[in-house]
């Protein structure tokens, strides 16, 4: 069984979440959790930034909708580096395009031990 503060064994998350204190509880389970947080960031032109910019990105949770905006862009870009990553939503999976039919989603409200 895996020891829930090592499972992410120093892995780099990158967080993408425009809702600051749900944000900051999921940045603060991650690290508990032994993963080096990215962001949390809320916005698609600061997550492409840090997708531009990190080196490395083991994984990612990325919010569907930031303020508006959709994280389509976030999603094309981690898939295009092979990262692998979940979508937290209130959106069902009919509305979510077809090439991401491989990506989990967590429905809202998220509980951070169903999306490792």
């Amino acid at each position: 069984m895996v020891d829930s503060k090592t499972m992410f064994g120093g892995r780099s998350v990158l967080l993408v979440k425009d809702d600051y204190l749900i944000a900051d509880d999921m940045a603060s389970e991650l690290e508990a959790r032994g993963a080096k947080v990215i962001g949390p960031v809320a916005s698609v032109a600061a997550a492409m930034e840090l997708i531009e910019q990190t080196e490395r990105i083991d994984g990612a949770i990325v919010d569907i909708n930031l303020h508006g905006v959709m994280s389509w862009p976030v999603a094309d870009a981690l898939l295009q580096r092979d990262v692998r990553f979940v979508f937290t939503t209130g959106y069902d999976s009919d509305s979510i395009p077809g090439r991401y039919v491989k990506v989990v989603r967590c429905e809202k409200p998220t509980i951070l031990v169903f999306c490792t």
